[in-house]
């Protein structure tokens, strides 16, 4: 990877007093390292931003701070506000170029979307977003690409040990058989299972409610019969008491004659 640039400055002020720097412009950063001197500094925010976008956290950056010192650095950490989404600080980590560092590398995937997914029979499943390696900081990359287009058949996979990189240079810590990308069913026999076991969840619920709905109906023209029941034997006991009266006086009339 290419050496970038950053011009930087020594810096005297601390604590709440960097508001001020950063509204001028300038972001605070702290430099350190194993066996050396930490330091505060202050970056352009612009120049800051453009040489990151480069070099993310695996570009090697030289860093001038001042008109004579120049020290070797990796971006370890980019603070951010957490409401205003704003940079406000930097942690620059220095390496020594005669040791190896650990870094986290970005995996990347580039190819053709293979005939199967474009089919919709089956989807480009990353199981590994980046890998941790180990190598001088003047051999460190970027990112690892990974081709997709050879992969053909559900379950087809590429490996970390069928990554593309300079062995001789970097390491990868993980194992060969790590499964990077592989080619998933659309739908998964786990999810397959999970929706059969949804559906008869569902056609349950209707089934019981539909049951309770035909009791509650039969259970009311039960309920509507009784009471028809007993409404006509109600009118034939009144019938029966306005007959009654008249046989008395019909008797009586008898009587009387």
């Amino acid at each position: 990877m290419d050496r970038l640039s950053l011009i930087a400055e020594e810096r005297k002020i601390l604590g709440k007093k960097v508001k001020a720097l950063r509204r001028d412009g300038k972001l605070p950063a702290h430099v350190f390292g194993k066996g050396v001197e930490g330091e505060n500094v202050i970056v352009p925010s612009k120049e800051f931003l453009k040489t990151f976008k480069e070099a993310g956290q695996t570009g090697l950056i030289d860093l001038k701070i001042g008109a004579e010192k120049v020290r070797p650095v990796l971006v370890r950490e980019v603070q951010y506000d957490p409401v205003e989404g704003s940079l406000i600080h930097i942690d620059f980590f220095q390496v020594n170029l005669t040791q190896k560092v650990k870094v986290s590398v970005p995996i990347v995937l580039i190819g053709e979307q293979p005939g199967t997914v474009k089919l919709g029979e089956a989807i480009v499943l990353q199981t590994i977003s980046e890998v941790e390696v180990e190598a001088l900081p003047t051999d460190l990359v970027e990112k690892i690409e990974v081709d997709i287009a050879s992969l053909k058949a559900i379950d087809d996979a590429i490996t970390i040990a069928q990554l593309q990189f300079d062995r001789n240079k970097l390491t990868i810590a993980a194992s060969d058989e790590e499964i990077v990308v592989k080619l998933a069913p659309a739908v998964t026999a786990e999810m397959e299972k999970l929706m059969e076991e949804q559906a008869a969840e569902t056609l349950a619920a209707a089934t019981e409610v539909t049951g309770e709905e035909k009791a509650a109906t039969a259970e009311g023209e039960v309920t509507e019969g009784a009471e028809g029941e007993a409404t006509k034997e109600g009118e034939t006991s009144s019938e029966v008491g306005e007959a009654q009266p008249r046989a008395d006086e019909a008797n009586k009339s008898e009587d009387s004659k």
